[in-house]
């Protein structure tokens, strides 16, 4: 991977982690550097189920494909919060 492509999964999980983020109410009690790796993950993650969705790769934006990767971003927040609030 070139270093484009690292620059591009960091700002795209920061974007995706934050949006993920927003959609929960209240305040979470994790680091921003909590909140791009689950955004980088729930990137990762949302692309291959879009794919095996067949709704990765359509004309325009794919709006069903981030849908998938912000709710998993979201859900991953979640959970990272209440793993860290049990230690």
């Amino acid at each position: 991977m070139e270093i484009s492509g690292v620059i591009s999964a960091i700002v795209i999980g920061t974007v995706i982690g934050t949006l993920g983020r927003l959609l929960l109410p209240g305040r979470q009690h994790i680091g921003v550097l909590w909140t791009i790796g689950v955004g980088i993950v729930a990137a990762f993650v949302g692309t291959g189920i879009a794919a095996g969705l067949g709704v990765a790769d359509t004309k325009g934006v794919d709006w069903i494909e981030w849908l998938i990767q912000i709710a998993l971003a979201a859900a991953g927040v979640a959970a990272v919060e209440r793993f860290k609030t049990r230690s």
